[in-house]
């Protein structure tokens, strides 16, 4: 019996609330994947991916009328409640099996047709296909503004520049996507934990269209929550496999400044006979020097707990992209 091939693309898709866009978007990805030769003739090697985020409207009803409708190629999870998008997204990816994912929302403001462009960057050696919607059909004090913000201080943080990261439409090969767990509204930093493990990455324009039913689930609200994801992102993208650089760090830093207080406290009893325990810059400085003793003492501690984690689950410090050479199997790594 021969060995069956392994599932070329997943589309993975978080749904919440989207009963009426839900069989025009599925009508309009089986259309894009028919003009892709090496997907379209072989059906058993694509997947879709439904993942209900425990909508309250018809959407779980409609999801089992599609997959009922299209078993070759429509799964659906159902989650027991509304986890966000992220988690939804991670529930997708774990139970994915393409070669290459590809994420995108359920609004219909993605436009299903760029799916074969951006497959076309990923054959051509890209690990990630970022969606950039350069002309975006939202409201532009409430979404555009504060999304061009956030995208303005991700790039800035992180060091990985990209016009859009509130783009769900992404492409990413497989294993990139391995080696870390998202939480929060941690889905739009994947290309910044992607960088981190040595992928290529490329924009790719893409179309995006005015909501036609339902209405937006996110406002004003959602870019706090981002701020404060993103100093998670920094600190594992960072400083994770050495938390000793960030703590120890901060407590140098710290006692630098202890220090030179107390320089300046002398120098002024020296010259000008002021007393230096009167002076409140004196307790400061002590409490100063303590607290960056005890920054340098938790970059121990945090480095202890490091090489626990990775001996631990025999969890390595590098990533492989592929094996080369007499005896070896010259596949992809991560």
């Amino acid at each position: 019996m021969p060995k069956e091939k392994p599932l070329k693309l997943s589309i993975i898709i978080p749904v919440y609330n989207e009963t009426e866009n839900l069989p025009l978007l599925h009508e309009q990805i089986h259309r894009s994947i028919e003009t892709i030769a090496d997907l379209g003739s072989e059906p058993a090697r694509w997947e879709i991916i439904y993942v209900d985020d425990g909508s309250a409207d018809e959407s779980p009803q409609v999801l089992e009328r599609l997959a009922s409708q299209d078993p070759q190629h429509t799964r659906v999870i159902l989650l027991r409640r509304n986890f966000g998008q992220t988690a939804a997204i991670a529930a997708g990816i774990d139970h994915s099996q393409g070669e290459t994912i590809i994420l995108m929302d359920a609004d219909l403001q993605n436009d299903p047709a760029d799916i074969p462009r951006m497959l076309d960057l990923i054959n051509q050696g890209y690990d990630v296909v970022s969606g950039w919607r350069e002309n975006r059909q939202d409201t532009f004090v409430t979404r555009v503004l504060p999304s061009r913000m956030a995208n303005w201080l991700i790039s800035t943080v992180t060091g990985v520049h990209l016009h859009d990261y509130g783009c769900t439409l992404k492409a990413y090969r497989q294993e990139v996507l391995t080696g870390f767990r998202l939480y929060g509204e941690m889905h739009r930093f994947i290309p910044a934990y992607a960088n981190s493990v040595g992928a290529k990455m490329i924009e790719l324009r893409v179309r995006h269209h005015p909501r036609r039913f339902g209405k937006a689930k996110y406002g004003l609200s959602r870019t706090m929550k981002v701020v404060l994801d993103l100093f998670t992102v920094k600190f594992l993208i960072s400083y994770a496999n050495k938390p000793i650089y960030l703590f120890g760090g901060a407590g140098i830093l710290l006692i630098t400044i202890s220090l030179a207080t107390l320089l300046f406290l002398l120098i002024r009893r020296v010259f000008f006979q002021i007393s230096v325990t009167g002076s409140p810059f004196f307790s400061t400085s002590m409490m100063v020097f303590i607290l960056g003793f005890q920054s340098i003492l938790m970059g121990l501690i945090a480095e202890l707990l490091v090489r626990t984690y990775h001996e631990s689950q025999q969890k390595p410090t590098y990533t492989i992209r592929k094996w080369i050479g007499p005896g070896m199997d010259q596949r992809d790594g991560g």
